[in-house]
C-alpha cells in the first residue's frame, strides 16, 4: 500500500515509497534503451499477450504483439529502416505488458517502433492534428454551438473522413462551451483553508477532457475534494502529450509532457503546497502518462520535475481507496438505488493497482455494481477515430458492448473519458466517472453541473 495521509490523524500526505505499484512498473536503472530491449529476452514464446490482445483478434492487419514486439525487436538495427509496417495496427492499449508474465515491455517496444515508422514514412497530417486536444479545445470552445453543430453534420462527417481520415461515425466529443480551468480561477478565493476549514492539500490535473468536453467534472473533483477536508490547487496545464506520444510523435509528445511537468511541480502547484504534497488526476490514461509512460516511452527518466510529478501521482479511485483502508474516507453516503456496469479500461490496468473503481462503488448503499470482464472497447485514444481503424476498434470493443447490453445496468461507470464517449456511442447508454456515483451519494449533486458554472 502507498502511504497517502499519515497515521494517528496526521494530515499529512506522503510520497510514493519503494513499494509501491509506480516503482513495480517503473523501469530503473541503466540506459533505458537497453532496458526495453533487453526486457524481450524473458520472452518465452507462451503467447499469452497473443491470446490476450483484442485488436489481433479481430484483424489480420495486426499479427498480434509477439509478432512486431519482442520477436521483431531483435531485427531492428538503430538508424535503419523498419520494415515491420503492421505495429502501426498496434492500439497502445497495454493489456499485452500488463498480462506478460515474464514482465516484457511489450507495448513500449511497439511503441517505439511505431515512432520510428512515423518517422520514417511521414506522419498524417490527420495525425498532427487530432493528437492536439488543447489546440482543438481552445479553437472549438468559443464556437461550441457553431462547432457542434459540425460535428453532428452528417454532410461535414463524410467530407471529414474523405479528406482528412476521421471516420464519419467516430465517437468526438461535444464542446461544452466553458472551461474547468476558468471557472476554477473565478472560484480560486474560496479555496484557501481558512475558508475550506483544510489542512491538506491537493494538486489537481484535471487533463483536456476534463478542461474542454467534461468541465463539470471538474467541479465535481473539487468539490468531492474538498468534502473530504482537502485544499485543491489547480496551477495552469495543458495536455499530457499522449496523443502525440501514441501516434509517433515522440519530440512533440516529450516537450507536451515536460511543460506540464514543470506547471505541476511549480509555484502554483508542488511549489505552492506542502513538502508531501499529491496530485490526484481523473483522467486515468493521463495519470499513466505522468506516472510511467512518459519515463518509459519518450525516455524522460531522470528529469527532475517529471520524477517528481511521477512519484506524486495519484488516479482518483486510488487515492480514495487509500483513504478508506485507513479509515479517512467519510462513508456517510445515502443510497442509490440503480444498477450500474463497471468497467475497467485497459490504461487503468496498467496502474497496478487493481480495481479501486469497484470497492469505492460498494460502499454506497442501494448500487448494485456489477463488473463486465472484457478487457478493452477498443478506442484507445485516438486509435478508434482514424478512418482505416475505426472498424477495428469497434470489433475490439464488441464484447464489452455485448456485455453492456446483457448487464440490464442504466448506465455505465469507466474511468477514462474516451472510453466513455465510445461506450455511450455504441451502445445508447450513459457512461460516467465512478466518482459522479460517490458524488451524488455524498449530496453534493446540482443540476447546473453540465449547463455551466
Amino acid at each position: 500500500m502507498r502511504g497517502a495521509v499519515g497515521a494517528e490523524g496526521e494530515d499529512q500526505l506522503v510520497s510514493a515509497t519503494a513499494d509501491s505499484p509506480h516503482d513495480a512498473l517503473r523501469v530503473g536503472g541503466g540506459p533505458l534503451d537497453e532496458l526495453l530491449r533487453g526486457s524481450l529476452d524473458h520472452c518465452v514464446k507462451c503467447t499469452i499477450c497473443e491470446t490476450a490482445c483484442p485488436v489481433a483478434a479481430v484483424t489480420p492487419l495486426f499479427p498480434g504483439p509477439k509478432y512486431v514486439g519482442p520477436q521483431a525487436e531483435r531485427f531492428r538495427v538503430a538508424r535503419e529502416p523498419v520494415a515491420e509496417w503492421s505495429v502501426d495496427y498496434c492500439s497502445g492499449c497495454g493489456i499485452c505488458s500488463t498480462v506478460c508474465p515474464q514482465g516484457v515491455k511489450i507495448a513500449e517496444l511497439n511503441a517505439r517502433a511505431r515512432a520510428r515508422l512515423k518517422r520514417q514514412r511521414g506522419v498524417p497530417l490527420r495525425d498532427r492534428i487530432i493528437t492536439r486536444p488543447t489546440l482543438l479545445g481552445r479553437l472549438g470552445t468559443p464556437l461550441a454551438p457553431l462547432a457542434n453543430a459540425a460535428l453532428a453534420s452528417r454532410p461535414l462527417r463524410i467530407l471529414a473522413e474523405k479528406t482528412l481520415g476521421v471516420h464519419r461515425d467516430a465517437p468526438l466529443p461535444r464542446f461544452a462551451g466553458w472551461r474547468f480551468s476558468r471557472w476554477a480561477r473565478a472560484r480560486g478565493g474560496t479555496l484557501s483553508p481558512a475558508r475550506t476549514g483544510a489542512r491538506r492539500q491537493i494538486v489537481y490535473f484535471h487533463g483536456c477532457g476534463t478542461e474542454y468536453y467534461e468541465p463539470w467534472e471538474g467541479r465535481r473533483m473539487v468539490e468531492l475534494l474538498e468534502h473530504l477536508g482537502f485544499e485543491v490547487l489547480v496551477p495552469p496545464q495543458d495536455c499530457c502529450g499522449l496523443p502525440l506520444q501514441s501516434s509517433g510523435l515522440f519530440p512533440d509528445a516529450r516537450r507536451a509532457v515536460l511543460r506540464l511537468a514543470r506547471s505541476l511541480a511549480g509555484p502554483g502547484g508542488l511549489a505552492a503546497a506542502g513538502e508531501q504534497t499529491l496530485i490526484v488526476g481523473n483522467a486515468t490514461s493521463c495519470t499513466l502518462m505522468l506516472k510511467r509512460e512518459a519515463l518509459e516511452i519518450l525516455g524522460l527518466a531522470g528529469n527532475p520535475e517529471l520524477e517528481l510529478v511521477s512519484q506524486r501521482t495519484y488516479d482518483i479511485c486510488e487515492l480514495l481507496l487509500e483513504l478508506h483502508h485507513r479509515g479517512e474516507l467519510r462513508t456517510d453516503l445515502q443510497p442509490l438505488e440503480e444498477t450500474v456496469a463497471y468497467h475497467a479500461p485497459c490504461q487503468q490496468q496498467g496502474h497496478g493497482i487493481g480495481k479501486p473503481a469497484l470497492e469505492l462503488l460498494a460502499l454506497i448503499p442501494g448500487l448494485e455494481v456489477r463488473e463486465l470482464s472484457a478487457r478493452c472497447c477498443g478506442i484507445a485514444g485516438t486509435y478508434g477515430l482514424k478512418a482505416e481503424k475505426h472498424q477495428i476498434a469497434l470489433d475490439a470493443g464488441r464484447e464489452l458492448f455485448e456485455q453492456v447490453e446483457r448487464s440490464g445496468a442504466t448506465s455505465v461507470a469507466c474511468d477514462s473519458d474516451t472510453c466513455r464517449w465510445q461506450i455511450t456511442r455504441a451502445t445508447g447508454r450513459p457512461a460516467h466517472h465512478p466518482i459522479d456515483y460517490l458524488y451524488r451519494a455524498w449530496g453534493l449533486e446540482r443540476s447546473v453541473a453540465r449547463n455551466g458554472p
